[in-house]
């Protein structure tokens, strides 16, 4: 296991000193404040070495469950899909969601008051996604961006587009190893603490905050992995799915700058989304208490369907990928059958498991290409 504290050390300098600079780009930090008053940061690659960021078009780039911004640089500038942009001539903005290490601040709380994680991916949806996408419209002279979002981050566009958020600032949505009906999930990791989440929700919510490089997570993962059938002498395949296509360099800038922390009430969430097939808002496990946030007995759904269907999305699965299950990604796919034909763009990788969608060497030619493609189409 990774040992706790790790993540903190690559922390100490922020991602445009530690990841982005030393290549040569040129790099902002900017800091967001949300309505719910989380102070999240932001990084900005105003273009490839040398360039500016004048009348570029943005492309807002949002990390998925446990990860950072650096999931977008975890590899050389010609693998990652942050420098790729930028040298592609994109004005690159890279979002941190809140409780990771560089947006912990807070305009009253700190990370150590249990109010500081009463959150689940909801409000990634409906605070942090709209401060930041309003942010960066704000900042790029009022142009429409693209978004690209991994794993979570596919599943906080998907439920902020079919409420019809922040549409008209945004042209399109590039969402990798989507996130949307997790009914299927085939890691057994996942599967498992899934299971526990449920089984001992009381417990763990007492917790606040999920830090995987804790104790209470080892002895949870430990657990899980003496199981009968759970062999987790490759933890992240037994998490992710067989990936094909990492080198040892971008496991190494992962292992130093992730896992990263989330709230306790988010890993519920997404238990409560594997053991019901719903793709909906936090059960808070009695009606009272749901009536009380949501004047209903019963958590109001998202409607994937209800996503317009002239807006752009381009989707990349993997047939290895253990999260993102080929199953549940059918479904999806499913559900936004009435998107018009040249608005909709599904790619299928066989050989492509969760993390090679951000971290493949090979991930240029096979992901991002077509994407950036697929950008360009939504720009004439």
């Amino acid at each position: 296991m990774i040992s706790p504290g790790a993540p903190r050390a690559a922390a100490a300098n922020g991602t445009c000193q530690s990841r982005v600079e030393p290549f040569g780009y040129k790099c902002e930090e900017h800091t967001v404040t949300t309505a719910d008053g989380y102070i999240l940061s932001l990084q900005r690659i105003p273009g490839g070495c040398g360039q500016s960021a004048a009348g570029k078009v943005p492309v807002l780039l949002q990390h998925g469950l446990l990860m950072d911004g650096v999931t977008w640089l975890m590899n050389s500038p010609a693998e990652s899909l942050g420098y790729i942009l930028a040298d592609g001539g994109y004005d690159v903005w890279i979002a941190n969601s809140r409780g990771t290490v560089y947006s912990r601040g807070h305009t009253t709380l700190s990370s150590g008051d249990p109010a500081y994680w009463d959150w689940s991916w909801d409000e990634f949806a409906s605070s942090d996604l709209p401060a930041v996408v309003q942010y960066v419209y704000a900042h790029s002279g009022g142009q429409r961006m693209h978004y690209v979002g991994h794993s979570l981050g596919t599943l906080i566009a998907f439920a902020a587009l079919s409420e019809q958020q922040q549409l008209g600032m945004l042209r399109s949505a590039g969402l990798l190893s989507p996130i949307a009906y997790l009914d299927k999930v085939s890691s057994p990791l996942a599967r498992a603490a899934a299971d526990v989440f449920l089984g001992e929700a009381l417990y763990w919510l007492g917790l606040n905050e999920f830090d995987p490089t804790g104790e209470t997570v080892h002895n949870l993962v430990t657990d899980v992995c003496a199981q009968p059938g759970i062999n987790c002498y490759n933890l992240m395949s037994v998490f992710t799915g067989d990936n094909c296509c990492l080198d040892n360099s971008s496991v190494q800038v992962f292992l130093a700058h992730e896992p990263q922390a989330s709230a306790t009430k988010n890993m519920v969430h997404l238990a409560q989304m594997i053991r019901r097939g719903t793709i909906a808002k936090y059960d808070y496990g009695n009606a009272a208490d749901n009536m009380k946030h949501y004047g209903q007995a019963a958590p109001p759904a998202y409607d994937v369907s209800a996503i317009p269907d002239d807006f752009p999305l381009f989707l990349s699965y993997g047939g290895r990928d253990s999260l993102s299950d080929v199953q549940d990604v059918r479904h999806l796919v499913q559900a936004l059958k009435s998107h018009e034909g040249d608005k909709l763009t599904v790619q299928y990788l066989d050989d492509y498991a969760h993390a090679d969608f951000v971290m493949a060497g090979n991930a240029r030619e096979r992901v991002y290409a077509p994407l950036m493609a697929f950008f360009k189409l939504q720009e004439k």
